[in-house]
């Protein structure tokens, strides 16, 4: 059930909030590891405060932290997290609140448990892929499901914040859809499809890393709904490479299946190729 594990992880994301939020507050610095990809002393010492509390509490296990280091993990390893302490780190330099602490659990190459916790407002998602999602926010929890939604044009797209790029027109125009909402961390747009605010998320671009997929994607299947690259197949973890270089895909299931044949349409005009 991993049960042990899930409490430890939603006491380590809470404890990595405070460390976000205890610098959010200051007139912190911004540094720049590439072209539009900004690091703060948030993400370091949130880092540095997960990975040494997964290495205390499971040593056996392998650790895929954005901030650190090494990234390789041994072949031999069944189990291993992926951490993301501050996703959304462009909201967080703008201080609009859509950031997140991300953590993910992979067994033989399947993403199985995820955390994603929002600090700013307090709300934290978990999930069991097979054993329910939840939301703590408030002092209260509620159970998560994704809306049952089938007509394409009924969705509603959650999109990305800081950027747009020309196949989110392509895929509203095609689908029919017309509400579309904006926000900033990847595991802030899944918790709002957990939430039935949402139901569909497109990321066409391969960008994005394997940190950034494993705790939405337990969230998120936990509570019923798909994730998959652009082409409908599953991520795999454990692999050297880290980046999801045919994006990501999510749905609720009841449209899944109407939504994947346009995605696939624009992935291959935007020049993704499958496997």
């Amino acid at each position: 059930m991993l049960t042990q594990e899930l409490q430890a992880i939603q006491a380590i994301a809470r404890e990595a909030g405070q460390v976000l939020l205890s610098i959010y507050a200051t007139d912190f610095s911004v540094e720049y590891k590439g072209a539009s990809d900004p690091v703060t002393a948030a993400d370091q010492q949130a880092n540095a405060l997960i990975v040494s509390r997964l290495r205390a509490l499971f040593p056996q296990d392998g650790i895929v932290a954005e901030e650190s280091p090494d990234h390789q993990c041994a072949p031999s390893q069944r189990r291993i997290w992926y951490v993301d302490p501050l996703d959304g780190t462009k909201e967080f330099i703008a201080k609009n609140g859509e950031f997140a602490v991300m953590i993910g659990l992979a067994i033989d190459g399947q993403s199985q448990l995820g955390v994603v916790y929002q600090p700013s407002v307090d709300k934290l998602y978990s999930g069991i892929v097979g054993h329910g999602a939840q939301l703590h926010c408030g002092g209260s929890m509620q159970t998560l499901s994704v809306s049952d939604i089938t007509q394409p044009s009924d969705l509603r797209l959650v999109v990305s914040r800081s950027h747009r790029p020309r196949s989110t027109e392509a895929l509203m125009q095609r689908l029919g859809i017309h509400q579309e909402f904006p926000s900033g961390s990847v595991g802030v747009k899944i918790g709002l499809i957990a939430e039935q605010r949402a139901d569909v998320y497109v990321h066409a671009s391969n960008k994005a890393s394997l940190w950034d997929a494993c705790g939405p994607e337990a969230i998120l299947r936990a509570a019923g709904g798909c994730f998959t690259d652009l082409f409908g197949q599953p991520f795999v973890y454990g692999s050297k490479e880290l980046r999801t270089q045919r994006g990501i895909l999510c749905c609720n299931h009841a449209a899944f299946s109407r939504v994947l044949p346009v995605v696939k349409r624009i992935a291959e005009e935007e020049g993704f190729r499958p496997d």
